[in-house]
Formats: structure tokens, C-alpha cells, sequence
């Protein structure tokens, strides 16, 4: 029986040219072979299967070659050639960073480094995987890989490029291998396939290019797995049943019901797709490309970026003139939610449905006449926020073109209805003494008050209430102060100050001391207390006092009494039995008695 060897080994690319969607880094490396400017250390990095390490081997072989083309092809038939076919060449050694990522081992490399090629002119290290090197190995490679001898070169290959050391990457010219495309891959799988002898839909092809995600050697690998489900004939029906894959009719028929209003059905389809085995939330991100996928559809400009069979392209290309944007926006938006919130749902199943039966009525007549209705809301909104900042900047406008003397007497009045507000019983008894005084004020003219301040007819309307401003002096008579009538005062004053607690329990806790006829002490504990109140409340204090006491000479001296001492506080056992000894006599006979030692 011949031995099978599978397509991602038989048809790996041996040149340049064999090289699939890496055409510029083929390009570069040829040419610096061409013009001899070889570097000592290379870093190929990509995602798998793109070719990485074919890509090293091919350029190890050709420098070695020893009859080279005359684009640097590989002439297959010298020595070096042959031996590294048969896999027997001494001059290209290949290295497996992930079982060989120790210090023990990059010390046996830097060793084997010094040994010079048999055939060829350079020794060619391709290590693979780099990335699994330890921190430790990375380091004992370091010198080595910055100045190695003149005949060896270092290819490392990796997919995680950000695990490797900077001061490796800074040593190392550094080579970005991309994604295959999808076109790409179906054109190989097309030439394989011909090889092979075996017959495959394109559209089949184009489900093999996806599933790979660019990369090669999935690709193959799929095919294999096609082949060996389905034979020299590979239809589409059965690639998708052979890789699970969701077919494009689905979604199509989906998208058909979805704009007839038509639940039942999709409802239906739904429950067959999960029958089917299929995730929930595949199927829901499978619907978002599919109307992603509608969506370019709309214009032609955009159509390169469907990565489909040419079928396929023209089954979504009708189905997308039938598609208002309207619709596709608001879908979109639907399923792109519905996946968002799939993970934290108690009920996925229910989620989603409900998503489908909102996508069913997009396009039904309540719902668009709820949109319009939405819309013209919106609209009238903006009108009425437009009109309204309008009608407040014209609003402005005539205020700034209003005479002064009409502003100022718009303001008195304001003032009036302001002195009317706080106005009390005892301000209506000195009523005629403040009409007067408005009455002088009118008589300088420019409409009345407009010469006096707001703050001055405050000021005018105040009493003798505990209130305190500017001017309450001239209101505050000289009477004697009484010690009674102090502490009630004193009391008084502790709940005003009631919005701030420590200083209201200061106050409470600490009794007034009348020293003379208007000095009053008010003792605190110590510095801190005396200092602060001094700098933030002694003024209101001493206006408080004053207003209460119906003196204005009262003077606030803020005085430091510190605690008296309390007794010795016992700590040690020995002074714990002596105070028990000195204060209970029976315990101190007992003890005598026995002739005890109590501690």
C-alpha cells in the first residue's frame, strides 16, 4: 500500500515562486541574496499556516545553492540541493523552540555554531516557535545571535511576536507575513484539485477558503477532510455538512420573511437550525454578516469586498434590491445588540427569537408608521428647541435695547417685592422711618432707588430677630448685660450653630463667664480649639452676642483651660493590688492574715 501523504506536506512550496499571497516578502529576499546583502539574523512572524517556515527553508536552500539561476532559482541537482531534499544536509539545521527552549540548549546551539558549513557557504539556523524560549535562553542567546560568525545565519519564525524580548527583535530584520486572501487560496485549491483528479464546486472552494481563515495549510487540511468524506466529486451541500458550516440559503430565506412580516416562518427555520446541531450564537453573528453582506451589495464600488462565489454574489446582490437601507440599518443594529447580550441572558433561545420577531417587524406597516411618527417627533423637537433659543436671543436683543431708565425701574421693583418678602412685624412698626428714608432716596432722581443698592434695602428692612448684616450696629442699644439672660443666650447661640456640630457641643459644654460689664470669656480645651474659632467664627460669634444681648460693646475673649488632672491611671498588677489593699481594709487583713503575696 503507498503511503499517503497529506496535501499541506506534498505540496508545500520549494522556491520563491511556489510562494502563496507572500509575493513582496519573496521579492526582498531574492533580491538581497542577488545583490549580497545577506543579514545575520531574520524574525519571520505571521498567523499559522502562511508560510513561515517553508519560506526559511526556501531561503536557506538558495543561498546554498551551488549552481543558482539567473533570478536565483534553485538549480535542484547540486549537493547542497539534493542532501537538503533527502533531508541528510549539515548546513541547514532546523530547531524546536517549544521542546527545546531551555539555557542547556541554546548552549549546545552557540557550540554547534562555531563548527563552519560542509557544503555550501553558510550555516543556516532556523529556529521555530521562538517565542517558547525562556527569559533565561533568550538572554544566553543574546551574544551569539548580536555577532555570530560569518558563516552562520539565524531564521527565527514565530506566531506571537509580542513574547519575544525586544533586544532580540532589535538584533533581528523583521519580515510580516500576511493572511492569505481568500481568492488566494481558492486558486491553489483549484490547481491541487486538478492535480488530484478531483472535481469541487466553487462554491465549495470559497466555503474551504473561509473556514481556513487564511491560512494555507488549514485549507489543505479541509480538503483532505472533503476529499475523504466525499470522494473525486465534491459538491457544496457536502462541504457544509462535512465542516458544520451554515448554509447561505438560510439566511437568504431568512431575510425573505423577515421583510413579508412573516414570524411563523422564521420561527420555524430558526428551530430547524438548531436541530441541526448549530450554535445560537454563530447563527446570530452568521446574520449579521449576512446583512453586512447585503449592505455592500447596494453599491458596485463596494463589491470587491465580498469574499463569496460569483453564484453566491448574485443571489445577494437581488436580494439586496429588495432591501431598503432603512431595513439593513435598523437589522443590523438588531442582531449586532441581540449578539452583544447573548452571554448575560437567562433564556438565550428567548433572546434571539425575540430578536427575529423584531427584525419581522421592521418592515411592517405599524412599525414604519411608528418611525415616522418617531421622526416627525424628533423633528418638531428641534424645531421647538430652534424657535424657542431664537425667541430667547431676540428676548435678549430688546432687553439690551430697552432704555436704562426703564431696566433700572424693572429692577426696583424687583427690590420692592424683595423687601416686601422678608419684611417682619417689628420692621412694619419702624415702617415710617424706612418710607422716608425710600422717600429721600426717590427724591436723587434717575428713576427713584435706582441710586441705592439692593443690599441697602435689605439692610433698611432688617430688625433686631438675631439676624446680623451690615449696618445692624446702628440698631443695637447699650443695655446691661445679664448673667441669666446670658446663659440662655449662650444656649441660643449653641443651637445656631447647629450646622456645625463640634463647635455647637464647644459651645454647649462651656458655661459664659461675665468678666467686667461687657467682656465675656469663653474657655476651650486647648490651642487648636482657640485658634480655629479665633480665625473662622469668632466675629459671628460676638455679632450673634451683641444682637441677643442688645449690647454693642460686647467683646468674645477665647480663653485655653486645659482638663484638670485626673488621678493616676493603674496599669502595672503590683499598683493594682496596692489600690485594692489601700481601699478595702478586709482585703488587706485577709492578706496579712494568710500572709499572702497578692500582685
Amino acid at each position: 500500500m503507498e503511503r499517503f501523504i497529506v496535501s499541506a506536506r506534498k505540496y508545500r512550496p520549494d522556491s520563491f515562486e511556489s510562494l502563496i499571497g507572500q509575493g513582496n516578502i519573496a521579492t526582498t529576499l531574492k533580491n538581497s541574496i542577488l545583490r549580497k546583502q545577506l543579514a545575520h539574523a531574520y524574525l519571520f512572524c505571521g498567523p499559522r499556516g502562511v508560510g513561515k517556515t517553508s519560506t526559511a527553508r526556501i531561503f536557506a536552500k538558495t543561498i546554498n545553492c551551488l549552481n543558482p539561476g539567473p533570478g536565483m532559482e534553485l538549480c535542484n541537482s547540486c549537493e547542497s540541493c539534493v542532501s537538503f531534499t533527502e533531508g541528510r544536509s549539515y548546513s541547514i539545521h532546523e530547531l524546536d523552540a517549544a521542546s527545546n527552549n531551555s539555557v542547556e540548549d541554546i548552549r549546545q546551539l552557540n557550540e554547534l555554531v562555531r563548527i563552519p558549513p560542509q557544503i555550501g557557504k553558510y550555516s543556516v539556523y532556523i529556529i521555530d516557535e521562538v517565542h517558547m524560549l525562556s527569559s533565561s535562553a533568550f538572554n544566553a542567546f543574546l551574544k551569539t545571535l548580536e555577532e555570530p560568525p560569518a558563516h552562520a545565519i539565524f531564521i527565527l519564525a514565530t506566531t506571537e511576536k509580542h513574547k519575544i524580548l525586544p533586544t532580540i527583535l532589535s538584533r533581528c530584520q523583521t519580515y510580516d507575513f500576511n493572511r492569505i486572501s481568500v481568492e488566494d487560496i481558492v486558486k491553489n485549491l483549484t490547481d491541487i484539485s486538478k492535480k488530484e483528479g478531483v472535481t469541487i464546486d466553487l462554491e465549495a472552494l470559497h466555503i474551504i477558503a473561509q473556514k481556513a481563515d487564511g491560512a494555507m495549510r488549514d485549507a489543505l487540511t479541509i480538503f483532505d477532510q472533503a476529499v475523504a468524506f466525499c470522494g473525486s466529486q465534491i459538491t457544496y451541500e457536502n462541504v457544509i455538512s462535512t465542516l458544520n458550516v451554515l448554509d447561505y440559503d438560510y439566511y437568504i430565506r431568512l431575510t425573505e420573511h423577515f421583510l413579508a412580516g412573516n414570524h411563523k416562518d422564521v420561527l420555524l427555520i430558526f428551530d430547524e437550525i438548531l436541530s441541526k446541531g448549530f450554535n445560537a450564537l454563530h447563527f446570530i453573528g452568521g446574520l449579521s454578516s449576512h446583512f453586512r453582506d447585503l449592505l455592500i451589495c447596494k453599491d458596485n464600488s463596494t463589491l470587491p469586498l465580498l469574499d463569496l462565489a460569483p453564484s453566491i454574489i448574485r443571489k445577494y446582490k437581488e436580494q439586496s434590491e429588495h432591501c431598503s437601507l432603512h431595513f439593513l440599518y435598523d437589522a443590523l443594529n438588531l442582531t449586532a445588540a441581540c449578539e452583544a447580550a447573548y452571554k448575560s441572558s437567562g433564556h438565550p433561545r428567548l433572546h434571539i427569537e425575540i430578536t427575529l420577531l423584531r427584525l419581522c417587524k421592521i418592515n411592517s406597516p405599524a412599525w414604519v408608521g411608528e418611525e415616522q411618527k418617531r421622526e416627525e417627533k424628533e423633528k418638531v423637537t428641534d424645531k421647538g428647541k430652534e424657535q424657542t433659543t431664537k425667541e430667547q436671543k431676540e428676548g435678549v436683543t430688546e432687553e439690551v435695547k430697552k432704555p436704562l431708565t426703564e431696566e433700572v425701574s424693572e429692577k426696583e421693583k424687583v427690590k420692592v417685592e424683595v423687601i416686601e418678602e422678608v419684611k417682619t412685624q417689628e420692621v412694619k412698626e419702624e415702617m415710617p422711618e424706612k418710607k422716608s428714608d425710600i422717600k429721600s432716596a426717590k427724591s436723587n432722581g434717575n428713576g427713584g432707588l435706582a441710586s441705592m443698592s439692593i443690599k441697602d434695602l435689605l439692610n433698611s428692612a432688617g430688625n433686631n430677630s438675631g439676624k446680623t448684616g451690615p449696618g445692624s450696629e446702628n440698631r443695637i442699644g447699650t443695655d446691661k448685660i445679664d448673667p441669666e439672660n446670658l446663659i440662655k443666650v449662650w444656649a441660643k447661640m449653641a443651637q445656631s450653630e447647629s450646622s456645625m456640630p463640634r463647635l455647637a457641643t464647644t459651645i454647649s459644654q462651656t458655661a459664659p463667664v461675665l468678666s467686667g460689664e461687657t467682656q465675656i470669656l469663653f474657655k476651650v480645651k486647648n490651642d487648636l480649639q482657640k485658634n480655629w474659632i479665633a480665625q473662622h467664627c469668632k466675629a459671628r460669634l460676638v455679632e450673634f452676642l451683641r444682637v441677643n444681648l442688645n449690647n454693642k460693646d460686647i467683646s468674645l475673649e477665647i480663653e485655653v483651660t486645659p482638663d484638670e488632672e485626673t488621678e493616676e491611671k493603674l496599669y502595672m498588677p503590683q499598683q493594682k493590688a496596692d489600690f485594692l489593699k489601700a481601699n478595702n481594709p478586709e482585703v488587706k487583713k485577709i492578706v496579712d492574715d494568710l500572709n499572702l503575696e497578692l500582685k
